[in-house]
């Protein structure tokens, strides 16, 4: 990734963060976006200016994605890699949701990713560069009690899918890059039913996979031009279980979510 103009969404924390440690490191020149500017100004203090920019953006306003995209040209004349990173979860029955929820989920996750790679793909397209959408194992699997995490996550995936083939003549790049169960914050300001912050999050988070180690994952999977991006035993077996005994892995995925604390279904 030397020198390669990389953007990345939700950059102020978790694997954002990580993966924008990780590509500067490398030596990119890195775009790093989040609504809290604050904390990205934290996180490349130390770094040059000449090799970073910090945008604050909203991925669920389109203006804001356009406005993304146009900085990271304007300072750096091209763009090698976009990574959709930015992303918000929930927990609560489908019965029990607010819609809202749901609408807000499908704004960040799915929508972000569209707004923002719709500005950016004719530069990615120059450069042959690389479209990555970091999803999930709720993605391949619908999760109980994720309705909308899962449902954005599904349309990522057929979005990058529909993008990578339209484009298999010129040269474009597109991972599809699924951490497991990840150590980050993403549970922490998970959405309740009401859409409220949940607030704690309900897994042991030190048995976790370090967003250090799926950024590093990532940025590989970006270097080697794969297509997919599967993480954690865990989420391994799941999405290969899954192709082939789909029903049996339905009960497998209630049982093990129904053990979380406070579970919203036993």
């Amino acid at each position: 990734m030397q020198d390669k103009v990389t953007i990345i969404t939700g950059a102020s924390s978790g694997i954002g963060k990580a993966l924008a440690e990780e590509a500067h490191k490398r030596g990119a020149k890195v775009i790093l976006s989040a609504r809290r500017k604050e904390m990205l100004d934290e996180l490349a203090s130390s770094w040059n200016a000449e090799d970073y920019l910090n945008v604050q953006a909203d991925v669920t306003r389109e203006e804001d994605c356009f406005k993304l995209i146009e900085a990271a040209v304007e300072k750096f004349g091209r763009i090698d890699v976009l990574i959709n990173n930015a992303g918000i979860s929930m927990r609560a029955l489908f019965a029990d949701v607010d819609l809202d929820v749901i609408r807000r989920l499908m704004d960040t996750n799915f929508w972000g990713t569209v707004y923002c790679t719709k500005y950016a793909l004719p530069y990615l397209l120059k450069t042959k560069g690389s479209l990555v959408g970091v999803s999930s194992v709720a993605g391949y699997k619908g999760l109980p009690g994720r309705t909308g995490y899962s449902a954005s996550k599904f349309a990522m995936h057929g979005l990058l899918e529909v993008i990578r083939i339209e484009n298999i003549k010129k040269g474009l790049h597109v991972l599809i890059a699924c951490p497991g169960f990840t150590s980050s914050n993403i549970r922490n300001i998970a959405l309740s039913k009401d859409g409220s912050s949940q607030g704690e999050t309900p897994l042991d988070e030190n048995k976790l996979m370090p967003a250090e180690a799926v950024a590093s994952h990532i940025c590989n999977a970006i270097e080697k031009r794969k297509n997919s991006l599967v993480l954690t035993a865990m989420g391994k077996t799941t999405v290969l279980l899954n192709k082939f005994f789909p029903k049996f892995m339905d009960g497998m995925v209630y049982n093990h979510m129904a053990k979380e604390p406070d579970s919203p279904f036993k």
